[in-house]
């Protein structure tokens, strides 16, 4: 839920026998990074993961960007951005059983994303490395994957302005999950913050934020995150 720039926005060692193959995999030769943006912003990459995607494809190749497609608009609805995302995975799975996908979403951009999780299962589900979420309306408390700013604790317990209308991060999808929350972001910090803030306009021009993404997604194509 932003505005364009107008208004600007280990545990004990266990047997490989015993890990899922997806769990397994260490290295993605071919992935796609999967981009949905916020609203007001123009069709394309999202603000929030621009220096993002281009720091991960420098990092390791193979890589491309998909950018979804829906309106993005003001009526917050983003089903068809959701509809779009599991679309867009299942034809890459189809063409490559192989490939790695990450998913990448801020603020309405990031509710179409947790949106399209239940929708996601068998080989799309396997195929989805990491979530990258910044904003997230949906933010629920409590869950293991909830980060703020610094990835520390801070916005651990708060919740997103839509928390309570909507399903939330399904459980199976916390552990390749990173829902980061701003501290006082009032779309996802209601605790600390109301609406669309500075600090929920802050994302892109973060460089704690986005090296905490890179290292994030980076981690999460070479199976050590």
């Amino acid at each position: 839920m932003i505005f364009a720039p107008t208004v600007i926005l280990a545990g004990l060692a266990v047997s490989a026998a015993a890990v899922p193959l997806e769990e397994r995999q260490t290295t993605c030769s071919a992935y796609t990074l999967i981009n949905t943006r916020g609203t007001g912003e123009p069709q394309g990459e999202s603000s929030g993961f621009r220096t993002i995607d281009s720091n991960v494809r420098s990092q390791v190749s193979g890589g491309s960007v998909y950018n979804t497609v829906y309106a993005a608009d003001y009526s917050q609805n983003s089903a068809a951005g959701t509809t779009d995302i599991v679309n867009k995975v299942a034809s890459l799975v189809r063409a490559n059983p192989n490939v790695c996908v990450i998913l990448e979403g801020y603020s309405q951009g990031a509710a179409a994303t947790v949106n399209a999780m239940s929708r996601l299962t068998g080989t799309s589900y396997t195929a989805v490395k990491g979530v990258l979420l910044f904003g997230d309306p949906e933010h629920k408390a409590g869950l293991a994957c909830n980060v703020d700013q610094n990835g520390g604790t801070t916005t651990l317990n708060v919740n997103g302005i839509s928390a309570y209308g909507s399903a939330g991060i399904p459980s199976n999808w916390v552990a390749k999950t990173l829902d980061v929350c701003n501290y006082g972001d009032g779309v996802c910090d209601t605790t600390h913050g109301s609406g669309i803030n500075q600090q929920h306009l802050a994302y892109p021009q973060s460089t704690t934020i986005q090296n905490l993404g890179t290292k994030y997604i980076v981690g999460r194509l070479r199976g050590t995150s």
